[in-house]
């Protein structure tokens, strides 16, 4: 089982506005397997000694150098934070303070000292949707299970919701006899199953209002479309999850719905490239790093697509946003890109954390701009 505690855009507006350093990034790939994270821990050694020497080489005081090693050293020798991992590691270390996020998904290992944190990479987990609702419905039963990235699957209590479909038609006969249902309405088979769909969807109506994750259907055809398209529900996914759910696992529907999501962000990428590609014929976008850093420094950034990979690095001024790039990553610099979507992210941009091949252009970044500059 993967453990995840995922950054909200709070936690990651909260870091990208720490200043004056000396700042440490570590970004480690991690195994969820207990047995196997003794490599791991080496592994994190050999990263705080890498740490180590960019703060010397910059002269970096002893008294704050010793509270980083003393923090990180701490995360190495805790054996119960090593029990629960899943595929990566980010730490933000100051001689103040330390925050570590476990992440679902694998990054590249990393090792940033600056005046400020890098923050790139763990923007992949506000992207895209880790978390999804699974309404699982077939004619002898319903449930709706919660999704989540950090916890195991478990079925939310809903008030009203039928026990399967016969429940649900007895309602609505009773409604019928009270005069709440149309006269002479058809007791076909799409029509039960119309009833019933009905009587689902008003029932889940105020445990899903005000959420933003997706609602992934688990169920065969035709229940499954028919649910689909009546749905009240706004972030009702295209794509259902097919088959009978009456006696699936909670784990291997969630299984299933991860798969549902990863779906979802494939699309999400398609339509910023599609978008990308009409606003570039109406003068609102760049690839260029030096135009970008500028539109990021006036707010001019509508949607910023960043490799999740690369470093550029060099610095950026704050009046204008003049980039001057610099040879080889060192402490005196950070990385470029990563203070354009720091910058974008705080003046209310979307920012996209993805895989070079995704990005329009292919380069280390693609933006889309509020208006033409």
């Amino acid at each position: 089982m993967l453990h995840i505690d995922l950054p909200t855009r709070a936690d990651i507006l909260r870091l990208a506005e720490t200043r004056g350093g000396p700042c440490v990034t570590i970004y480690l790939e991690t195994t969820p397997l207990t047995e196997a994270v003794a490599v791991d821990r080496i592994e994190l050694k050999n990263q705080l000694k890498d740490a180590v020497a960019q703060l010397e080489a910059v002269d970096t005081p002893k008294r704050s150098i010793w509270p980083i090693e003393a923090a990180v050293n701490d995360v190495i020798e805790d054996d119960a934070f090593w029990a629960l991992q899943a595929n990566s590691l980010a730490l933000f270390v100051t001689p103040e303070s330390i925050r570590t996020f476990r992440l679902p998904n694998r990054l590249s290992p990393m090792v940033e000292v600056s005046d400020r944190f890098h923050i790139k990479p763990i923007l992949r987990a506000i992207t895209f949707p880790h978390d999804a609702y699974v309404l699982a419905i077939s004619r002898g039963s319903v449930r709706l299970i919660e999704v989540s990235a950090d916890l195991p699957p478990h079925t939310v209590s809903v008030p009203h919701m039928p026990r399967d479909m016969a429940d649900a038609i007895n309602r609505r006969s009773s409604l019928a006899r009270e005069g709440g249902l149309r006269s002479g309405e058809v007791t076909s088979e799409n029509a039960l199953l119309t009833r019933y769909a009905r009587t689902v969807d008003e029932a889940i109506r105020p445990v899903l209002s005000g959420h933003e994750r997706p609602l992934i259907i688990a169920a065969s055809e035709p229940l499954s479309s028919m649910f689909r398209n009546m749905s009240s529900y706004a972030h009702t996914a295209a794509e259902v999850i097919g088959g009978s759910a009456d006696h699936a696992p909670d784990h291997e529907l969630a299984a299933a719905a991860r798969g549902v999501l990863d779906r979802i962000y494939a699309e999400e990428i398609r339509a910023l490239g599609d978008l990308y590609a009409v606003r570039a014929g109406q003068g609102r976008t760049t690839a260029d790093i030096a135009q970008a850093a500028r539109a990021a420094t006036f707010g001019a950034i509508d949607t910023l697509i960043v490799d999740i990979d690369q470093v550029v690095p060099g610095t950026v001024a704050d009046e204008d946003g003049a980039v001057t790039f610099a040879e080889t990553a060192s402490a005196a610099n950070y990385g470029v890109v990563d203070e354009i979507a720091s910058r974008a992210l705080k003046s209310g941009a979307r920012v996209v954390s993805a895989r070079k091949e995704d990005i329009p252009g292919g380069g280390a970044l693609a933006a889309i701009l509020r208006y033409a500059i």
